[in-house]
């Protein structure tokens, strides 16, 4: 395991999202502050930084390019040593394809972070375990919303919780901010 080369990759943290931050719908309100903490941390570190731009191809999206919810939120910033641009939950269907570029520059090792933490967020840690990258999941630097289905809404807060019970039975170590940033 290389710690020395683990790249961090931030998720969607779009503006976009802020039409759903509504009170009791999302969870984490530091998220955003634990992502800025992450991304100066890795740059001081002198360690990769990825960011992942999710380009919806649905017209009704804030998401789609050439809008403003498309930008990225105001605490990122500087340039990263790779931007993803993907359509799908996971950054590695994006392009460029990410897993070539680690692979290209012998880096097998990750932490993930962004926005939502039980989509994009979950489905790019369960392939960076599956594609053997020695992943961390730095949970309280990600976010969700609650959600309803067949009548249930369940809370972001639980939904959070779950992913990273689902995450941590083989996909990635589950980690705070600060031991993220100790461990680098």
């Amino acid at each position: 395991m290389k710690l020395n080369n683990r790249a961090l990759i931030v998720i969607d943290v779009q503006k976009g999202f802020a039409e759903h931050d509504l009170r009791g719908e999302r969870n984490n309100p530091d998220c955003e502050a634990n992502v800025a903490k992450l991304i100066e941390a890795w740059r001081e570190s002198k360690l990769p930084v990825v960011f992942v731009k999710h380009n919806s191809k649905s017209e009704t999206s804030v998401l789609r390019p050439n809008q403003p919810g498309n930008d990225f939120k105001d605490i990122i910033t500087g340039e990263p040593d790779l931007l993803v641009t993907k359509s799908v939950n996971s950054a590695f269907y994006g392009t460029p394809d990410l897993y070539q570029w680690l692979k290209a520059r012998e880096i097998d090792s990750v932490a993930i972070c962004g926005i939502q933490t039980n989509m994009c967020c979950e489905t790019t840690a369960r392939m960076a375990g599956n594609l053997g990258l020695d992943t961390w999941f730095v949970l309280d630097a990600t976010h969700t919303f609650a959600k309803e289905f067949n009548g249930k809404k369940i809370s972001a807060e639980e939904l959070a919780q779950t992913t990273a019970v689902n995450l941590s039975v083989e996909f990635a170590e589950i980690l705070s901010t600060e031991a993220a940033i100790s461990r680098i």
